[in-house]
């Protein structure tokens, strides 16, 4: 027996409801958009509303004198303050942004002594021979790997005797 052809549900004029099918009568008209007014014109993202406020400048009392400086040159002399003052993250911080925007290479200011420079001599020797890296420790194996039971151990005997057919 064949089965009957159903039509679509709702009646006869194909008003099918579900999944990307809403209803007639919630659906914009044809020729209609579903966001008339659209983003606005002018509207600025996150990165330009930073750049703007840090490029804003404040007024700061500085050795007794107003001065008017950016917020970013605030925020920086204020990181710099916590960090003098004993605060460890402002120095971490601090120091960060030292190590990531100075392009200047850090060197010895004053010349060392004999024996600090031998023994600074020889630590750099042993790093770039391979010789100053740490032992890594490993995990010991409580059963053996299966690519190890075919290895001899010590003699001329295979490790596991094979099975007699």
């Amino acid at each position: 027996m064949r089965k009957k052809r159903r039509g679509p549900p709702g009646g006869a004029g194909g008003n099918r409801v579900g999944y990307k099918n809403p209803p007639m009568h919630t659906r914009y008209p044809r020729g209609q958009s579903g966001n008339p007014r659209g983003r606005p014109k002018g509207v600025r993202n996150f990165k330009t509303d930073v750049e703007e406020i840090l490029r804003t400048s404040i007024k700061i009392t500085r050795d007794g004198k107003p001065r008017r400086i950016s917020t970013q040159a605030a925020a920086l002399l204020r990181l710099r303050e916590k960090a003098l003052g004993g605060d460890s993250r402002a120095l971490d911080r601090l120091l960060q942004l030292a190590q990531i925007y100075n392009n200047e290479e850090v060197g010895p200011t004053a010349a060392l002594p004999e024996d600090d420079a031998a023994v600074l001599e020889t630590f750099v020797r042993r790093l770039t021979n391979g010789a100053g890296k740490l032992p890594v420790k490993t995990k010991s194996r409580t059963k053996p790997l299966a690519s190890d039971r075919s290895k001899p151990t010590g003699g001329s005997q295979p490790r596991y005797k094979p099975k007699k057919p």
